[in-house]
């Protein structure tokens, strides 16, 4: 499967959030729907047999650290969906 090369911020929560795709690393399959060699238009089996998603990232810089959580663990975990503390 095709790899990316990021950059991104490293949250709180330990998430980390691309902000910006540098490369791309192409596995040529002609499986992947990423891969350069997948056939544009003509695939007649991408529903059940090609790849849709990228591998884990082939490098991950962090731009930027905050010690505040992502968007999706700051409801869970201080906005409304946290636990009532008693």
């Amino acid at each position: 499967m095709c790899r990316l090369h990021t950059e991104g911020i490293e949250h709180g929560c330990g998430h980390y959030i691309i902000t910006r795709k540098v490369a791309k690393d192409d596995c040529r399959n002609k499986f992947c729907m990423n891969s350069e060699t997948h056939p544009p238009g003509r695939c007649n089996s991408c529903g059940e047999n090609c790849k849709r998603y990228f591998d884990p990232d082939a490098s991950q810089h962090v731009t930027n650290r905050t010690g505040d959580y992502c968007v999706q663990c700051m409801y869970w975990f201080k906005g409304e969906g946290a636990r009532r503390r008693q």
